[in-house]
């Protein structure tokens, strides 16, 4: 026997509400309703899930290091007293039970409940922040694993928890979850009922009347200006921006290289020339005994600078230093480079001695660079070198009008050198995109006004369509000094201030190096570079290399890594004719006083030292004062157990980041002072204050006795940072910018018309 259907009338009025488009947004709210309490309820389930293991975690870290501490006295180097009190500890803490293994994966010692069958090798592979639940006895349990050496026997600490207790309230926790989800579900969905029944009306009516302005019936009712109807222009331009905006977001993930790089000029910049301009030229030829020899500068700008102009294919302005730059270049100053592969043009511009003297040694050096660095060097201003100053960067702006085949270039300047270039710039090419970047910190607004020319700085820099530093401090510094000296409009929330009628956005760029650096090939193995230098400088294989990297400068901390190895000897014996800190330093700026000051302190110091301590031919600090080319410098770095970078105070310093790049074994350690930028991206370095001798000491010696799992540990990360937010990153972040900023301001001009 069939169920009769129902009577004709009944489906019809059926049928009639199911047709109601309010009852059909009541019928979705209500299954999406359904849907959302349930993926909440599961996700709620992981979510308390994921917390009590976390907790389980934490809680082991905090046992283990209560028994290490007791592992440490003397009374405890008997396995047996330090069984008695893994016993204890566990019943205290109440947890599952403890055990401790060799390092041959052998179970020396066990609290009662650990079972017999117990693998040790299971866990070998796990990490302390990673537990590792395994069904024993019927019971799920967590164990984590730690590093532990009892009584000179190496091995490890697993600390196990029952993860099943740990999970028994969990339940009722979901319960009442579940409850308020529901609920939260159910009005959510009354009130989606209500306001897409309210304003489906109203958009219909909006969308009629677009519609109607858009595309008007008859040619009479057609904009007059313009082919294109405003809603039409409105909608495109915003859908333009959005599509800029898009690809910012997204291309953060893209793998950065130097095609990538290209591709996005492709996209986003077709038809561009780009020019960067410096004070420093990535390639010098120099005259020596009568032959021209070609020197790459030691300088973070130019390393970071030039992989990325080799893939944008333009135009490098920068001062022509050589002995040999004049025979090089053709009629014009200009070069292709780089000599093995040319793929970008070197324009030189020629300055007189007086003019280096005003411009570079003297307001440049003498002046914004120790007034920015606060390094407790006072600055020297001279009205003369103002001038001078003045004279060159206009001479800049004039090669960059000679060199622009268009009227909208995208021009990079870099660094103090140029604060004046970008307005002198603007005035010549208003519709260039000006991209300056400033490599140095940027002091507060106290220490700025010490510059007797700072409005003209500030007026000098605000010419650029965007302004990048090394990080957000920095940007607030500015935006202080702007605020302070200058009439303008700041928009915080924007980053961008509005002076002169013009807009400059305000931006970090953190700069960073190529991936993968070109120092690294060719490379032999890490154990041959280990060899090579230990036989180079007469060292043991076993000896603890220490190394740095710097110019002679005074903001690099130099004389205070140096006093730092003789508080370390002092402070810790043992470690005599067993370590050795190689510092290169290669000489710059020798013109000046203080520069020439440090190179003779630093000879000093280091010979003081090394008569304290040296012994059968060992000296803890080799000074090596010449210029090293890159494959030196990684050659070093892949032999050295420690690098050591004791700024006073840098922008970034990216001499960190290369010694990273070249640990491809994961090992060494990275001593960083607090006051690099590289110290806001790489936390996993050893942190230290360069002032505190007695810190970077402790430092040394931390670092020359940390694990191989913790180096790796730590290094892991630091490359992956690198890696990812590499030199071409930094470039495309800029490069996006001012994308947008050119396709904003098409936008306005046609919007003018």
């Amino acid at each position: 026997m069939t169920d009769a259907a129902p009577p004709a009338g009944l489906r019809r009025q059926i049928g009639g509400v199911l047709k109601s488009p309010k009852a059909a947004y009541a019928i979705l709210a209500g299954f999406a309703g359904v849907i959302v309490v349930l993926a909440l309820s599961s996700l709620a389930s992981l979510i308390i899930d994921g917390w009590i293991q976390r907790d389980l975690d934490l809680r082991s870290a905090l046992i283990f290091r209560a028994l290490s501490d007791k592992a440490a006295h003397a009374g405890m180097s008997d396995p047996q007293a330090f069984g008695a009190q893994m016993q204890k500890t566990a019943d205290e803490e109440r947890i599952y039970g403890l055990a401790f293994c060799t390092r041959d994966g052998k179970r020396a010692l066990a609290t009662a409940a650990i079972s017999n069958t117990l693998d040790c090798a299971e866990f070998s592979a796990s990490r302390a922040s990673e537990g590792v639940t395994v069904k024993t006895d019927g019971a799920n349990v967590r164990f984590n694993r730690f590093a532990l050496n009892l009584g000179g026997v190496p091995g490890q600490l697993l600390v196990a928890q029952n993860l099943d207790e740990a999970r028994s309230g969990q339940r009722d926790a979901l319960t009442y979850v579940t409850a308020a989800l529901a609920a939260a579900a159910f009005g959510f969905g009354f009130l989606t009922v209500v306001m897409i029944a309210a304003l489906r009306r109203s958009w219909m009516s909006s969308l009629r009347g677009a519609i109607a302005e858009s595309f008007p019936r008859t040619p009479e009712q057609a904009p007059a200006h313009t082919s294109e109807a405003p809603a039409d222009r409105r909608i495109n331009a915003l859908l333009g921006d959005l599509r800029v905006r898009r690809k910012f977001v997204h291309g953060i993930y893209v793998r950065w290289s130097p095609e990538s790089l290209r591709q996005l000029l492709l996209d986003q910049l077709p038809d561009a020339q780009v020019m960067i301009v410096s004070n420093r030229e990535p390639y010098i030829h120099n005259r020596v005994n009568g032959e021209i020899q070609l020197q790459l500068p030691a300088s973070g700008l130019v390393s970071a600078l030039e992989p990325v102009m080799r893939a944008c294919r333009g135009v490098w302005i920068a001062h022509g230093g050589g002995s040999a730059d004049r025979d090089t270049v053709d009629p014009h100053s200009r070069l292709m480079v780089p000599p093995d592969d040319p793929t970008y043009a070197l324009r030189r511009v020629w300055l007189s001695e007086e003019e280096q003297d005003g411009y570079y040694y003297g307001l440049a050096n003498e002046g914004l660079w120790p007034l920015c660095h606060i390094a407790f060097i006072r600055p020297i201003f001279r009205e003369q070198d103002w001038a001078m100053y003045r004279a060159v960067n206009q001479r800049f702006a004039d090669v960059v009008v000679e060199e622009a085949t268009c009227e909208n270039p995208i021009v990079l300047v870099q660094d103090y050198h140029f604060a004046l270039l970008p307005r002198m710039i603007r005035n010549a090419l208003p519709k260039a995109t000006i991209v300056t970047f400033w490599h140095i910190p940027w002091p507060n607004a106290e220490t700025f006004s010490i510059c007797p020319w700072r409005e003209d700085i500030l007026d000098g820099l605000l010419g650029s369509s965007i302004l990048g530093f090394h990080t957000q401090f920095h940007c607030n510094n500015f935006f202080d000094s702007v605020d302070r000296f200058i009439e303008s409009r700041i928009d915080h929330e924007n980053s961008q201030v509005s002076f002169g009628g013009r807009e400059t956005l305000v931006r970090p760029y953190p700069i960073s190096i190529e991936w993968p650096p070109r120092g690294l090939l060719n490379q032999p193995s890490i154990e041959q570079c280990r060899i090579n230098v230990r036989e180079r400088f007469g060292l043991p294989l076993d000896t603890k290399i220490a190394v740095g990297v710097e110019r002679f400068d005074y903001t690099k901390g130099i004389l205070d890594r140096m006093r730092a190895v003789d508080d370390l000897l002092t402070m810790s014996p043992h470690w005599r004719g067993k370590f050795v800190l190689i510092q290169v330093a290669a000489p710059t700026r020798s013109k000046l006083e203080a520069y020439s000051a440090l190179e003779t302190e630093a000879h000093a110091l280091a010979e003081e030292i090394n008569a304290k301590y040296a012994r059968d031919g060992w000296k803890p600090i080799l000074l090596l004062v010449r210029h090293h080319e890159p494959p030196e410098v990684f050659e070093l770095f892949r032999a050295a157990d420690v690098c050591i970078v004791s700024s006073l105070h840098d922008g970034m310093n990216l001499v960190a980041k290369e010694f990273i790049a070249a640990r491809d074994d994961e090992r060494g350690v990275l001593i960083l002072s607090s006051f690099a930028g590289a110290a806001y991206e790489l936390p996993e370095a050893l942190i230290v204050n360069p002032y505190d001798t007695h810190q970077m000491a402790k430092a040394y010696e931390r670092a020359m006795t940390m694990s191989e799992e913790e180096q790796a540990s730590r290094m892991q990360i630091m490359v992956a940072q690198i890696s990812e937010r590499n030199v071409y990153r930094w470039a495309a972040q800029m490069l996006f910018d001012a994308s947008w900023l050119r396709r904003r301001e098409k936008i306005v001009a046609s919007d003018n018309l």
